[in-house]
């Protein structure tokens, strides 16, 4: 299965360090993040789950939940959060899916049989709370994910799905947003009170709205 953004996100039961869970009753309401990871005891991936468990508080604020995924047995999972821990020094309380029958990355596409014919890429699907599929962003093995561009994303999706809006190249919360074309200049002036910058007739500028 090829996923693509739109997509409803499949949901599953599955293994994991935290026991039994559907996707779907993990989620509620939640925006949601399943990453997946080549191997347990990994050294970019032990890094990846230490940042993740790091950012809590982060996820937390942003009604974000977190569910990784390797294709290693509970087990495994186990030990390996115990080096995570002391490493990283975090504690990681988000779920670790053991996908050893490789059920759940099959429903993701994470296994990209030309890099692994068994161990999973470097994906990251962020969902919303209505479970359409709103990023995938792919990594290969070598290479650890950027957590600062993870959280930058989530803010900007979570900013557009409310107001009219979308987010200009490296924005960052604070600063200025485009208003969308469909939106006229002069409806653009009415809906956004803060002001409307027009540098071309499809390039309007506008405050971020959703901060006093």
């Amino acid at each position: 299965m090829s996923l693509r953004l739109g997509d409803t996100a499949p949901n599953f039961t599955a293994k994991t360090s935290l026991g039994e869970i559907n996707f779907y009753d993990y989620l509620g309401d939640s925006w949601g993040i399943l990453f997946s990871h080549p191997a347990d005891y990994t050294p970019v991936c032990t890094t990846e789950l230490g940042r993740t468990a790091a950012l809590k508080s982060e996820f937390d604020k942003r009604n974000v939940k977190v569910l990784a995924l390797s294709v290693d047995p509970v087990d495994k999972h186990l030990g390996w959060i115990g080096d995570i821990n002391e490493t990283q020094h975090v504690s990681v309380e988000f779920p670790i899916i053991a996908d050893d029958d490789r059920k759940v990355s099959e429903l993701y596409d994470f296994i990209h049989p030309n890099a692994s014919a068994t161990a999973t890429v470097r994906s990251l699907v962020i969902i919303a709370p209505d479970k359409t599929v709103k990023l995938i962003i792919t990594y290969p093995a070598s290479t650890g994910r950027n957590f600062v561009e993870v959280l930058r994303v989530i803010d900007s999706l979570q900013l557009t799905a409310n107001y009219s809006v979308a987010t200009p190249a490296n924005w960052k919360q604070g600063e200025n947003v485009i208003v969308v074309p469909s939106i006229s200049t002069a409806d653009a002036i009415k809906k956004f009170p803060k002001g409307v910058e027009e540098i071309k007739p499809y390039l309007r500028y506008t405050p971020q709205p959703d901060l006093n």
